[in-house]
């Protein structure tokens, strides 16, 4: 049985240090009330709070110095704020739900449980476990920062990766630093829809989802404000959305047949690789380093890779996305490739991505004789 053993350290109002063990066995977050500083532990009200312009629960931030989306305006910055009415718009609170049912899917295998976008994401601790499991990557930052300068730190770090990742390095962004550290909701949700999109294009978002966002701008004359328009998701109707292909079709309306398709393309896969000896049992787990996919490619397509070119014997989630990668890219070459397909959902083991690089080749290379009761394989 799995128990996390999570050391949380409190400092308590009388300037007194408690330190708790928490043990929990397979539930997350633990019951004790001690929680590391940034995290807001329930039910702790701030006397004369000023206007819930954006209708936040008066709660505190523990952590107390770090400035929230609640916090006055400094003389010449300009800050946007949810209205209630935005808040409420039922297609923005269904988008906070599919992206919460999305992560807590993700992180499932390590029992982390988040309930609140706008809480739970700012100090980067969800994030970076998010970045990992998406990529298969691992990020040099420490686990639990306890301290708010850690905590920008360690959110500086993972958001450098999550860009880099994404491919928007240099480009103007909808979010920063800054603005996740502050619980900018706004912010936190248009980081969250990119990754989606990035690592799981199939994922349905609420389409076209749109808030009216009030800008506030403190200048020398006081107060300015103006209303505008926010674009969470694109249209239904976007045209950069992937088509659903047949494989879609297949896992939606046939479940039952795909390991029927499975068993066709990994005979197809054992009759090339046979020649090397080397043979497929588990489609779903030994394309995840990428050697199989690189060698099948060179048989099929006559391809020689020199060994200094990719790892023959990856050890790492960085050597495995490197293999795949190159793969990848040696399929878009020959033409082979007809959905747009992420390497990390390849590393990741998602089936239904390796069953479309497969597909691919065996399109091209399929046997030509399929009478006398063989087996039919995949669908065309």
């Amino acid at each position: 049985m799995h128990v996390w053993l999570r050391l949380c350290v409190h400092l308590c109002a009388y300037v007194c240090m408690c330190v708790c063990l928490c043990v929990s066995v397979h539930v997350c977050p633990c019951v004790c009330v001690c929680v590391p500083p940034g995290r807001k532990p329930p039910g702790v009200e701030v006397p004369g709070y000023p206007g819930d312009l954006q209708g936040e629960s008066r709660t505190a931030p523990y952590g107390g110095p770090a400035r929230t989306s609640r916090s006055p305006l400094l003389p010449g910055e300009r800050k946007k704020y949810l209205p209630p009415t935005s808040r409420g718009d039922p297609k923005f609170k269904e988008l906070q739900k599919v992206l919460v049912e999305w992560i807590n899917a993700k992180l499932l295998p390590e029992h982390i449980v988040v309930r609140s976008l706008e809480e739970d994401i700012f100090d980067g601790l969800i994030l970076h476990h998010l970045f990992q499991m998406l990529t298969g990557l691992r990020l040099e930052v420490e686990e639990m920062a306890l301290t708010a300068p850690n905590q920008r730190r360690k959110l500086e770090t993972v958001l450098e990766a999550v860009n880099r990742s994404l491919q928007v390095e240099g480009q103007p962004l909808p979010w920063s630093m800054e603005a996740i550290f502050s619980k900018d909701l706004l912010a936190t949700l248009h980081l969250l829809v990119a990754l989606a999109k990035r690592f799981q294009p199939d994922l349905p978002l609420p389409p076209n989802v749109q808030v009216e966002v009030i800008t506030m701008e403190r200048t020398k004359s006081g107060l300015k404000s103006e209303k505008s328009v926010e674009q969470l998701t694109e249209s239904g109707t976007d045209k950069d959305q992937p088509a659903k292909d047949v494989f879609d079709e297949l896992f939606k309306l046939a479940p039952e047949k795909v390991n029927a398709v499975k068993e066709a393309i990994v005979s197809f896969v054992n009759q090339n690789l046979g020649r090397l000896g080397l043979s497929v049992q588990n489609l779903d787990t030994q394309f995840a380093d990428g050697v199989l996919l690189l060698l099948l490619i060179g048989q099929l397509e006559g391809f020689f890779l020199h060994l200094k070119e990719f790892y023959l014997t990856p050890t790492s989630p960085a050597e495995m996305l490197h293999n795949v990668t190159l793969a990848l890219e040696l399929l878009k070459d020959e033409g082979l490739l007809s959905y747009p397909l992420n390497p990390e959902d390849i590393v990741n083991k998602d089936t239904k991505s390796t069953l479309r690089v497969l597909h691919g080749l065996y399109r091209k290379h399929k046997p030509k004789d399929r009478a006398n009761g063989t087996p039919h394989g995949p669908p065309d």
